[in-house]
């Protein structure tokens, strides 16, 4: 089969090679998987790099989530095992943790429900307890990440504020449905966010970028607010001013979401029978920037890491890009 494989850590675009290698042989409780559909996301640069949480023993193949059919015809979602990711012809899965492919979703836009829209549910749901008529400040909207945090911030009933990076990002923010968008790059968030709101603030904050992003979320958290740490795309962790959230009550939240596919896996499958109804009923949908075939994932795995993408990336291993 082929695959995309890491020899060596660096940058996507450098240390990604497209091979033929031997399809992967599942082990106890793991089923064969083929690949319909492959979404990028920022953990696969992390993995090239070596800066991800998990290091793979090299040569592995990046790729964390899949649309894919198993050997009797199921159409699953999938996490694959590392090192054989899912920018691959075929992957190997735990069985007990695969998880139907909604209906109403094709392989690509099914692909990109798992990871980000779980995340964004446990974060905004589990973690925060967002409530209807709070208002959901959303770093990174356009991304991958923030694009379902909007979907499900709005689903919920919130009112949703997106912080972008540049006028492209914003005009893909406002469609999403964001009540006020604001552009980091010309704009003062805090000053948008207080005039905004009356000057309450954010009732919630959901943070996957980190660096200045938390540090100007803090100053524009309401009394009684919610941060949710989700990542650190920026590449700089804060460190949190405990007697700032003291003085100003409010809360610092951690989401490691893959913990709960060990600790609570029941609520895993809860969340997704609740995304599922969601993207039934229209109220979410993955936005896909960009379908594309095998060959191109090692540039598109780079566009990802760069940050000048936006909603998911999807890689087609066996079809054509449409």
């Amino acid at each position: 089969m082929q695959a995309w494989r890491v020899h060596r850590n660096g940058e996507p675009s450098e240390v990604m090679r497209l091979e033929e290698t031997d399809r992967p042989v599942p082990g106890d409780g793991q089923v064969l998987v083929e690949v319909l559909a492959a979404n990028i996301n920022f953990p696969d640069a992390l993995l090239c790099r070596g800066q991800y949480q998990v290091r793979p023993p090299l040569p592995f193949t990046p790729g964390v989530e899949v649309c894919g059919r198993t050997g009797d015809g199921r159409r699953v979602l999938a996490t694959p095992a590392l090192p054989h990711g899912g920018l691959a012809q075929y992957v190997v899965a735990d069985e007990a943790a695969l998880l139907d492919a909604p209906e109403s979703l094709d392989d690509a836009e099914a692909a990109a429900l798992h990871i980000g829209y779980q995340t964004g549910w446990f974060g905004l749901h589990r973690r925060a307890r967002l409530r209807a008529g709070e208002t959901l400040l959303v770093h990174a909207a356009a991304g991958g990440v923030g694009s379902a945090a909007v979907q499900l911030g709005k689903a919920a009933g919130a009112t949703v504020i997106g912080v972008v990076g540049g006028p492209e990002k914003a005009k893909t923010a406002t469609a999403l449905g964001c009540d006020l968008v604001i552009d980091r790059h010309t704009e003062d968030i805090v000053a948008a966010v207080k005039e905004f709101t009356g000057g309450r603030g954010a009732d919630v904050v959901y943070d996957p970028v980190g660096g200045d992003a938390y540090a100007k979320s803090v100053k524009c958290i309401a009394f009684e607010g919610r941060i949710v740490v989700v990542g650190f795309a920026s590449g700089t962790i804060p460190t949190p001013g405990l007697n700032h959230a003291l003085v100003k009550n409010y809360s610092v939240l951690g989401l490691h979401w893959g913990l709960y596919n060990t600790k609570d896996p029941q609520a895993v499958r809860d969340c997704h029978r609740e995304l599922t109804r969601l993207a039934a009923e229209g109220g979410i949908k993955p936005l896909i920037s960009e379908r594309v075939a095998m060959g191109e994932a090692a540039a598109a795995v780079q566009r990802v890491a760069d940050g000048t993408s936006t909603g998911r990336i999807v890689v087609l291993p066996s079809g054509a890009a449409r």
